[in-house]
């Protein structure tokens, strides 16, 4: 697009991608530090890759912008690279809710190209109908044309208690039509009610010209506009991420758009789709996006059924064998068994709640940690030791850094590793190894064109990840 204003003959809009979210409905799987939206939960690709490329067509779509939490920029950043796709990046310093993350996209797109029609999209949610949901995008921009912001309404496939629905109203162009009212999650009874009488399902996902979101947006909350605006004037820029600062982005009141803005305005307007949307909010939501077997079985891994029906398997090594049982959910990570019912998600946000008690690590993080340059894995570990699978992209390296409280020794087992002891800088190739003494300033680099992999031992007498002193760091961690 042109950066000096959008042509009135350009029929495209920008993707704006919220990615910022951590939630529990699909723990053990999802984790804070690696929510639902980067795992590939239905095949090679994650849930964010798939909703970029669903938007990448250069006739219909202009270059994204992706607004996520600070923790995950570099996890956003490998999977733009593995689809081939750019996209502006804009890192929250917090959390402030859908509302504040859309008035950023929106700012920044109305920054970026004045006149710019922006289409909001939730990362982590599953479209089966990739045509359809073009077309609705297509619909939706004859009611932008006449400054609406449009929401896109799912038709039901169920009286479904766990989603907002939408009472559609007359007609205003095309299939675009104005939005009666809003109504919250209903109880069964009302749901039924709620199908019966043509509601569509909230899904959460809307486009609009910026300049009318924010205008909207101003008249309900000037405060939280002004600040974000600042916020996205005067962003600094790092690693080439665009990054809000706190001292502005943070004084935004946190709300979601729908209570913000959708609920108040006259705007609002919805178009009915019908492309296989869902939110993926649960396990039960995974099972139903999964190919299953004659018993109604679903299986992500290793699994074997016997006398079982309309269960579901989701793991990462180990298999899993279930007789004689029916609408279980069995999820299985290295450090993590979940064995639930095959209901709605808020009795694992109990169970959640209640393991962050007793194992707050098991619910933050996975056992496969996630680094700008690669990756680790611990495979043993006692009071003295610790064994870790290390693997590092080519091209990356690891900070320069010291521990006051560990040796560490290392094998390469595939590849080639670079390494700095001190002075020494030397080459280690497979089936050699080199030790590192407590206190010495060290680094580890791929130099090579394929993946580095190599085993650790650390040993002494604390092993945690907070004795690392950085003296370099190409991500700026130091």
């Amino acid at each position: 697009m042109n950066a000096v204003g959008k042509s009135s003959n350009d029929p495209r809009c920008v993707p704006l991608i919220m990615c910022g979210g951590a939630g529990t409905r699909l723990w053990p799987a999802s984790r804070e530090v690696r929510p639902k939206q980067f795992l590939p939960l239905f095949g090679p690709r994650s849930t964010f890759q798939e909703t970029l490329l669903r938007v990448s067509d250069p006739a219909l779509f202009g270059r994204p912008i992706i607004i996520t939490n600070t923790a995950y920029r570099f996890m956003v950043r490998d999977q733009l690279a593995e689809i081939g796709i750019e996209a502006d990046v804009l890192l929250e310093p917090a959390r402030r809710d859908s509302g504040p993350a859309i008035v950023a996209g929106a700012v920044f797109a109305e920054q970026r190209e004045p006149g710019a029609v922006v289409l909001a999209l939730a990362a982590d949610h599953v479209v089966r109908d990739k045509d359809a949901f073009i077309a609705a995008c297509r619909d939706g921009l004859a009611g932008v044309a006449e400054g609406r912001i449009v929401t896109f309404g799912v038709k039901p496939e169920r009286p479904a208690t766990e989603y907002g629905y939408i009472s559609p109203g007359d007609a205003i162009v095309g299939k675009v039509r104005n939005v009666a009212k809003f109504v919250e999650k209903p109880d069964l009874a009302t749901a039924e009610g709620y199908v019966a009488a043509g509601y569509l399902w909230n899904s959460g996902n809307f486009m609009f010209p910026a300049a009318a979101l924010l205008e909207e947006y101003n008249a309900v909350d000037p405060d939280s506009v002004a600040t974000i605006t600042e916020a996205v004037t005067t962003a600094g820029r790092d690693l080439g991420f665009v990054t809000l600062p706190e001292a502005s982005f943070g004084k935004a009141k946190p709300i979601s758009i729908d209570y913000a803005v959708m609920e108040k305005t006259k705007r609002a307007a919805v178009v009915p789709v019908d492309c296989g949307w869902s939110d993926v909010g649960s396990w039960r939501a995974v099972w139903e996006l999964t190919a299953k077997d004659g018993g109604g079985n679903a299986a992500q891994g290793p699994a074997v059924f016997e006398d079982s029906r309309n269960c579901h398997v989701s793991s990462e090594h180990t298999l899993v064998a279930l007789e004689g049982v029916d609408d279980l959910v069995v999820v299985a990570t290295q450090d993590a068994v979940l064995v639930s019912r095959q209901k709605d998600g808020n009795g694992l946000k109990r169970l959640v709640a209640k393991v962050k008690t007793v194992a707050p690590e098991v619910t933050d993080h996975h056992a496969q940690v996630h680094r700008p340059w690669g990756s680790y894995r611990s495979l043993d570990s006692g009071d003295r030791h610790q064994v870790k699978r290390i693997i590092v992209k080519p091209g990356e390296r690891l900070s320069l850094q010291k521990h006051h409280h560990r040796s560490e020794h290392w094998i390469v087992v595939r590849g080639t590793a670079q390494v700095t002891v001190d002075e020494l800088v030397k080459i280690i190739h497979e089936n050699e190894s080199i030790y590192i003494p407590i206190g010495a300033t060290h680094r580890l680099e791929n130099p090579g064109k394929i993946t580095l992999e190599l085993i650790e031992v650390q040993t002494g007498s604390y092993l945690g990840e907070d004795d690392i002193i950085r003296f370099d760091d190409d991500y700026r961690r130091s």
